[in-house]
């Protein structure tokens, strides 16, 4: 597992366009699945559609973030993904206050699915920050060589 982890940050850390393209990309599922899908089976989340409509609202601005940066941004990487790893992380941390506060109304699938996102997130943004270490390494050796 280590070694896959460690495989995907050097990938990526040669290829810094693709780590904002895989967060577009989950941040555009997470805005529809909560916008769409938990809204019209809300029973069976119990979180309020208001909560979902704000979260969601945070995930496409996070997708707008991203897709910009995939198509825009040439240089200075590490500080582009620190922004959104900074971003995805503080999400968790709103995500995890609202669990808590809203947990009488939530049900078994509802707690199951933001743990979830939130496990995937930390995720992400652990990959995300090991890879913005990783292009600095590589550009202060080759800052050095040159």
């Amino acid at each position: 597992m280590k070694k896959t982890v460690s495989k995907i940050i050097k990938q990526l850390s040669s290829e810094p366009k693709k780590m904002f393209l895989i967060d577009s990309i989950g941040a555009l599922t997470t805005a529809f699945l909560l916008f769409v899908v938990l809204r019209i089976f809300n029973e069976y989340f119990g979180m309020p559609e208001r909560i979902l409509t704000y979260l969601s609202v945070i995930a496409v601005f996070f997708c707008i973030y991203s897709t910009t940066c995939f198509f825009v941004i040439k240089t200075n990487w590490t500080t582009f993904i620190k922004g959104i790893s900074i971003a995805n992380l503080l999400y968790c941390v709103l995500t995890i206050g609202l669990v808590i506060f809203y947990n009488p109304q939530l049900t078994t699938i509802g707690t199951a699915y933001f743990i979830g996102e939130i496990v995937i997130i930390i995720g992400l943004v652990c990959i995300e920050l090991n890879v913005a270490t990783e292009i600095k390494k590589i550009r202060r050796v080759k800052y050095k060589n040159d």
